[in-house]
């Protein structure tokens, strides 16, 4: 039996170490090419300014999995608040009628 292995597109290429750390002064100059290898290779490109990180550049895949990502944590915190919530919260009729909505 072969085992089969599910492959994210924009991860065939990405280099195990992390991503390529890279001046803004650099990226400037290889824009073009840093895009045709964000969004083709899958690469993840972190920028620097003196030295320090200031941005990443990601595919629209790694983009939209950490939406995603970032919803169900939202959601997750969303309502284990609301399991939470003690007697004395105010309803929501009572809320807009007091601010006039």
């Amino acid at each position: 039996m072969r085992a089969v292995s599910r492959v994210i597109p924009a991860a065939k290429a990405r280099n195990v170490s992390g991503p390529k750390h890279l001046s803004t002064t650099r990226a400037r100059r290889e824009f073009a090419e840093l895009v045709n290898r964000v969004a083709y290779a899958g690469e993840r490109i972190v920028l620097e300014r003196r030295g320090r990180d200031v941005m990443a550049l990601v595919s629209v895949e790694d983009l939209e999995l950490l939406e995603r990502i970032e919803d169900k944590i939202d959601l997750r915190e969303a309502r284990k608040r609301l399991a939470d919530r003690d007697d004395d919260s105010i309803p929501w009729e009572d809320v807009k009628a007091k601010l006039g909505l």
